[in-house]
Order: structure tokens, then C-alpha cells, then sequence
């Protein structure tokens, strides 16, 4: 199969019909083999009757439903297991990623070589006191911290080579970092395409102020994943056994002081509680570190979700 296209769905039952109509019409115009895989993520609408109505009519749809609200990543992953496609492409269901961009999308991962595009869009009709403005101070943060050059990372509008979903593992809301994942997964040629942003046309949008704090803890978690998620001890331990080497350098110097130069009781001096919070301190780090080793090696369900129906 060609294309495989994820649609994460939530409460967006007006636009699904016109949405599959569009993909249909893209990839029959260009000869490509494709699956449409809606992932209801515990929609409360009409939004599974429409996928099963669509599944009736069409052999290419695919339908996960969530018995509830499990988020975008959560379906997006769902999604990744069971797509089949050389090319996997992912879009928003609410008609502001267009389908027209499928075609190039495509060719810049079969016949460009690029591991992962995301789309870039350019010009928005989103408002620019809640979405623009902190969008970009958002991209810029991420291109600093993480090394990845896109100007628009949370682009619901991506193409990714089949290994790469295979390979990846989506979670929490990491979904804004994919391309961050994939890069530390190994996955080095990342572009970005600009893309048509188009109004949205039904309904309203499902995010809301707290997606900006969300978005920058899980920066700070996606980092500390990617470079410790597998070896926290080379991050606790460490800091820990620096902590512990300072305070008990401290500890040594005072009873020295006390032993040879007959100074007065250790407990006087306030550098005697410094050395001792650090010791503290230093154990208390290095065993976080080593209870993260032991956890980072026994979690095998991180992404177990209650699925109510495949189709």
C-alpha cells in the first residue's frame, strides 16, 4: 500500500464525510493504494456512527474508537500500530490541513529520501493574541533546546516513512515532539514543507490556554527522555555522587579542624549543615537514579489503552 492517512477524531462528526471525500479524491487523481485510519478518541458526538457509515460505503476506511478521551497522542499511536502504508500521513479531521499537499508530501519521502516532513504553516488564519504569537515564541524554545529546525513543530500535517512510526513511540502529549522523538530515534533527514492553513469550518477548537504550560514541561520531559530515558543513573547518580563528594570533603575538613587544630564543636559552624544536606542530598539522587534504572527496565505497558473496537 502507498499511503496510509491518521486521522486523530474528536467531536468532529461535520466535517468527517467532506474530509474523506477530499482524501478519496487526491488519491484516486493520483493512482496511489491508500487506507484512511480514523482514531476516535472517545468522541461524545456522532463522530463513530459517521466512520462506521463511511467504512460501509468504503472498504479503504479503518476506524479505532477509545472508550474515552485518551488525547491526540494516544490516537496517533493507536494509529501508527496499525498502518500499513510505505508512507504514513497524519492530519487534523477539523478541514484545516488541506489534502491537495498529500501528493508532495509523498514524493518528498519516497523519491526526496527524507525520513519525516512536516508541514509549516506559513501563513494562518488562527487568531494571533492566542495561536500565533505564542506559536512562534514555542518554535523558536524547541529549535533551541532540541537542535531540530522546523518553524512549525506542532503541525498536525506530517508524512513520515513507515519505519519511522514503526519505530517511535508516542505518549502523554508528546505529540508536538515527534520530530524531536524521531531524531533521537535515530531518524536524521527531517524537512518541512509550507502548507495551505486553511479556516476552520465546523465546530471549535479543542485546545485551550493550558496546551502553552503543557507544552513547555513536556519539552523539558521530552529532553531529559531522550537523553536519560534509558540511563537515569548517568543523570542522578551523577549529580548525586557530586553532591555526596562535596558535603563529605566538608565533613572531612571539620573534623580535621577539630582533631588538629582544636577548633570548637563541628556543630557550631553552619558549613557543618552544608556538608551534611549535601551528603544527604547526594544519596537521595543517586538512589532516584537507581530506582529510574530499575523502572526504565520493567515498563512494558506505557501505552496500554482500552480499546473498544477495531474495524
Amino acid at each position: 500500500m502507498d499511503i496510509s492517512v491518521v486521522v486523530p477524531v474528536y467531536n468532529e462528526e461535520e466535517s468527517l464525510p467532506e474530509l474523506f471525500d477530499w482524501i478519496k479524491r487526491v488519491m484516486t487523481d493520483h493512482n496511489f493504494t491508500f487506507e484512511v485510519i480514523f482514531v476516535d478518541d472517545g468522541s461524545s458526538d456522532n463522530s463513530w456512527k459517521i466512520i462506521l457509515d463511511l467504512k460501509t460505503a468504503d472498504s479503504s476506511v479503518r476506524g479505532i474508537k477509545f472508550r474515552r478521551n485518551y488525547g491526540k497522542s494516544a490516537a496517533l499511536n493507536k494509529g501508527f500500530d496499525l498502518a500499513t502504508g510505505d508512507v504514513v500521513i497524519t492530519m487534523d479531521s477539523d478541514l484545516q490541513d488541506s489534502p491537495d499537499e498529500i501528493p508532495e508530501l509523498y514524493n518528498m519521502i519516497k523519491n526526496e529520501g527524507y525520513d519525516l516532513v512536516s508541514g509549516w504553516k506559513k501563513k494562518r488564519y488562527d487568531s494571533k493574541l492566542t495561536k500565533n504569537i505564542p506559536s512562534k515564541f514555542y518554535n523558536a524554545a524547541t529549535r533551541a533546546m532540541s537542535g531540530v529546525k522546523l518553524h512549525d513543530m506542532n503541525c498536525g500535517l506530517k508524512a513520515y516513512r513507515k519505519e519511522v512510526v514503526k519505530a517511535i513511540e508516542v505518549y502523554g502529549e508528546m505529540h508536538r515532539y515527534i520530530p524531536v522523538i524521531a531524531k533521537w530515534a535515530g531518524f536524521k533527514k527531517i524537512g518541512e514543507k509550507v502548507v495551505v492553513h486553511q479556516k476552520r469550518k465546523y465546530g471549535v477548537t479543542k485546545f485551550g490556554w493550558e496546551r502553552f504550560v503543557n507544552g513547555f514541561l513536556d519539552l523539558i520531559s521530552i529532553m531529559f527522555v531522550s537523553r536519560f530515558g534509558r540511563k537515569p543513573m548517568h543523570l542522578f547518580g551523577a549529580l548525586g555522587s557530586i553532591l555526596f563528594f562535596i558535603g563529605f570533603v566538608i565533613a572531612g575538613y571539620l573534623a580535621y579542624a577539630k582533631v588538629f587544630m582544636a577548633e570548637y564543636r563541628m556543630t557550631d559552624r553552619p558549613l557543618f549543615y552544608f556538608g551534611l544536606l549535601a551528603m544527604v542530598l547526594g544519596t537521595q539522587l543517586f538512589l532516584a537514579g537507581f530506582l529510574g534504572e530499575l523502572i526504565s527496565r520493567s515498563s512494558t505497558d506505557r501505552n496500554h489503552y482500552l480499546v473498544e473496537e477495531v474495524i
